[in-house]
């Protein structure tokens, strides 16, 4: 086989892969009829017929609405205002515990913050990389008010069970789904399974609208809740006679005719995207099954993996180089791949320096949690040692390049050794 790139060979693949863009014609044809219409956002920050948006908005929830078999859903512009408006939508008050995983977007951790809550990191499984179910019954006080669960990578977190949970101890579970679209566990679409989900429509996700997002409910008193929060509830909450003014301060998190106009045609190619995902991912973790040391990405029984992104564990040891010089063989390839994902949430300074002696400002005052390196061993062992990933989302891949990202892989397995005098 040719010399590893990194050493002076000749790569795999000696171009870039082409980025993946989902929008086309129908998209186009969708915000020209938006324009033309001069309706760019049907919303009113008061209690009348545009309190609930235009009319692509509320035609846009209505299709998500039928699409996940959920009774309600409300648009906002994007998965973080919709984790925001979820913790006030439930009542969160200063010094209550929201758990949440320490590998997941920061937006995730952030959300219970806004509300003067105190983030509660529960360590993650190390084969799902979601949140582990004994930490999280470790985790749980008389102060816990929700979970939040993030389905990772599109993996399905341990959604039946932290329900289950949620519901015997009276606390919330949110699902952050911002990465697994049409994911499920026991045939029940991920998202849904909590008292509120919320999806993404960023632009790196599976499909988008720019910026945006969707929160799921089957709590109608909850929806209502959301509803407000989302288009300045205080000044609607006495015209709507609303009683519990609770988190009753709005926000302006209203998604405009054209970001729904545009995903009322993504919505209707949602598979035909993520099934992309999945043949590409499926495909690059046939390519490693004999590779020993390195762990294709693990689907639970009874789910459907979305696979945001493709992640595999890499066991150094076993392979007998660095991780490093790993995936830094495979970008000299072609293959682009990341190493650890992010740094679990704690040691981020918003935590870590917050708590420390003479520094700890509101609302972490409220709270004797501390933050600290080995609060999560398995979170801090995976970001550190194990995960390699590869962004599926990210590029336009044809059955070509698929061929030679696996040769790739292979190659860079196959004369690894080589890589130990350049690693010393």
């Amino acid at each position: 086989m040719n010399e590893l790139a990194l050493l002076g060979g000749t790569p795999v693949l000696d171009k870039c892969l082409e980025p993946y863009n989902s929008l086309g014609l129908d998209e186009e044809k969708a915000v020209v009829e938006v324009v033309k219409s001069g309706c760019l956002s049907g919303f009113y920050g008061s209690w009348r017929d545009g309190f609930l948006g235009g009319p692509k908005v509320q035609e846009f929830e209505n299709a998500w609405k039928h699409y996940f078999c959920v009774e309600n859903v409300i648009s906002v512009n994007s998965a973080t205002s919709g984790l925001y408006a979820a913790m006030g939508a439930i009542g969160l008050s200063p010094g209550d515990e929201v758990i949440v995983p320490p590998t997941t977007m920061s937006a995730t951790a952030m959300a219970p913050l806004i509300y003067g809550g105190i983030p509660v990191f529960a360590d993650i499984d190390e084969d799902t990389f979601c949140l582990g179910l004994e930490s999280v019954r470790q985790n749980i006080t008389e102060k816990t008010k929700a979970i939040i669960v993030v389905n990772l990578f599109g993996q399905a977190g341990p959604l039946k069970e932290l329900r289950e949970l949620c519901d015997t101890k009276n606390i919330y579970l949110i699902e952050d789904n911002a990465q697994a679209p049409l994911a499920k566990e026991y045939d029940v679409f991920c998202g849904t399974i909590g008292h509120i989900g919320v999806f993404s429509l960023n632009y790196h996700k599976h499909i988008h609208t720019g910026e945006g997002g969707m929160c799921c409910t089957n709590d109608d008193n909850l929806a209502r809740r959301l509803r407000f929060i989302r288009n300045h509830a205080e000044a609607v909450v006495e015209s709507a006679d609303e009683k519990d003014l609770t988190n009753m301060v709005g926000f302006n998190y209203r998604m405009t005719e054209l970001s729904a106009a545009i995903g009322l045609v993504q919505l209707g190619a949602i598979e035909l995207h993520v099934k992309r995902r999945q043949h590409l991912a499926q495909q690059l973790s046939s390519a490693i099954t004999d590779l020993d040391g390195l762990t294709a990405p693990f689907v639970r029984d009874n789910c459907e993996h979305a696979y945001y992104d493709w992640i595999i564990r890499y066991d150094a040891a076993q392979v007998g180089v660095s991780r490093k010089l790993f995936v830094d063989a495979l970008n000299a390839e072609g293959f682009p791949c990341f190493e650890g994902y992010v740094k679990p949430l704690y040691q981020l300074p918003i935590f870590s320096n917050n708590v420390a002696i003479g520094n700890k400002g509101y609302p972490f005052s409220l709270s004797q949690r501390s933050y600290h390196k080995g609060l999560c061993p398995v979170a801090e062992r995976l970001y550190e040692e194990e995960i390699i990933g590869f962004e599926t989302c990210a590029y336009d891949i044809n059955s070509g390049d698929l061929g030679l990202l696996s040769t790739a892989l292979n190659k860079v397995f196959s004369n690894r050794f080589a890589l130990i005098n350049k690693e010393k």
